[in-house]
């Protein structure tokens, strides 16, 4: 008997081990793949092909700054700046066209960083949002995305190619595509072609020029500026916008500005080192305007009352104004429903009363009104003799 129990243990133990050796080995730890891409690995925004146009080689990409521009890099970061891919495309015919497409966070950036490179000597054209040209360069911006495209040889073709070009970029989700709308405040009249500056950032602002200094503008209250050239009888004036969240703040930054330039005015025998020129400012809603240069009070009085902000309110909420939660249409219900209480009551009311009246013709005292079931109190008074008669 102990020879078997013993036997018995052995034969358990070499199960066991014979199971723990024939487990496979842990798999080894395979490091997360992270959530979000590498910027190399983003949506392509450059086709590889376009109205008879082969892209070169590889398209290179990068999501440094200072690749798409080494001395305004400050500047692409204040519009936005996330993304480079440049691309050399060429035709069949031998040429050549060389193309770098930046990719901002919304369209904003990508028009701001568009009149910030553009100059007035560039010509108008009509492709994407906006176009100019000179020479053999086009620069333009579709949606969050700006283009600068380099021809070594333009033809009648070239905008319409950079149509179809336009029109295969990726477009902004939302209001990530749409531009703003503080430019079209800016008066038509008179205003220089592409001098139009739209400013997100301090930087910016400083290398434009500008009446004001960044540290008046306070883009840290999520202030925008426009600045366009104006063309006036002594010169060329500059008319400033500033636009803030609401007109508590641009009331606010307004008499700081007033206060500031107060302090700048030159005084009587003491040399100013600001020479501002003549300025004047008045606010319209959150928006500041201001207008510097050679300008007489009828002129920039003339040029300013032009801008009249006229708040746009969009109703993102449900009202609550449904047909089931309208006043009227509740009181119109209640009426119809007394109605129709008053008419199922007059209706019960006849046939009661009729179906009675038959019953008492065709069978008399036998339902309705049977001696038996009445009850009927008389008082039974009477005239005793030898008493007057009473009256009645």
């Amino acid at each position: 008997m102990k020879f078997l129990r013993l036997l018995s243990v052995v034969f358990i133990f070499l199960l066991c081990h014979a199971a723990f050796a024939a487990e496979p080995p842990a798999p080894a730890v395979v490091p997360s793949t992270p959530i979000f891409p590498a910027p190399g690995s983003a949506t392509p925004v450059l086709p590889t092909e376009f109205a008879g146009w082969q892209v070169k080689g590889a398209v290179a990409r990068s999501d440094d700054p200072a690749i798409a521009d080494a001395v305004n890099a400050p500047v692409l970061k204040e519009y936005g700046f996330q993304r480079l891919e440049k691309a050399a495309y060429t035709r069949d015919d031998g040429r050549n066209l060389a193309i770098k497409a930046a990719v901002f966070a919304d369209a904003s950036g990508a028009y701001g960083a568009f009149t910030f490179y553009c100059s007035a000597e560039m010509g108008e054209e009509t492709i994407g949002g906006r176009a100019a040209f000179l020479n053999n360069r086009v620069l333009f911006y579709q949606g969050n995305v700006l283009v600068d495209a380099v021809f070594d040889k333009m033809s009648v073709m070239s905008a319409s190619q950079l149509r179809e070009l336009a029109g295969l970029l990726p477009q902004g989700e939302g209001n990530k595509g749409s531009p703003p709308s503080l430019p079209a405040y800016l008066p038509k009249k008179a205003l220089q072609t592409n001098t139009t500056r739209y400013i997100l950032g301090p930087v910016a602002l400083d290398r434009v020029g500008s009446p004001l200094p960044g540290s008046l503008v306070d883009f840290k209250a999520g202030a925008e500026v426009v600045i366009g050239r104006y063309t006036v009888t002594a010169g060329d004036a500059t008319l400033m916008l500033i636009e803030y969240p609401t007109p508590q703040i641009a009331a606010e930054r307004q008499r700081q500005i007033d206060a500031s330039h107060q302090v700048a005015q030159p005084q009587p025998g003491v040399a100013s080192m600001v020479d501002v020129g003549p300025f004047f400012d008045a606010r319209t809603g959150p928006i500041i305007v201001i207008a510097a240069g050679p300008l007489s009070k009828s002129e920039a009085r003339s040029l300013m009352s032009s801008i009249s902000y006229e708040a746009d309110v969009t109703w993102n909420e449900n009202t609550y104004a449904s047909k089931k939660d309208n006043m009227a249409n509740f009181l119109f219900n209640a009426i119809v429903l007394c109605g129709i209480v008053v008419g199922v009551s007059l209706v019960a009311g006849i046939a009661f009363g009729g179906v009675r009246v038959v019953v008492k013709r065709f069978f008399p005292d036998s339902v309705f009104d049977r001696r038996e079931a009445m009850e009927f109190i008389s008082l039974h008074l009477e005239d005793h003799p030898g008493q007057a008669p009473r009256e009645r």
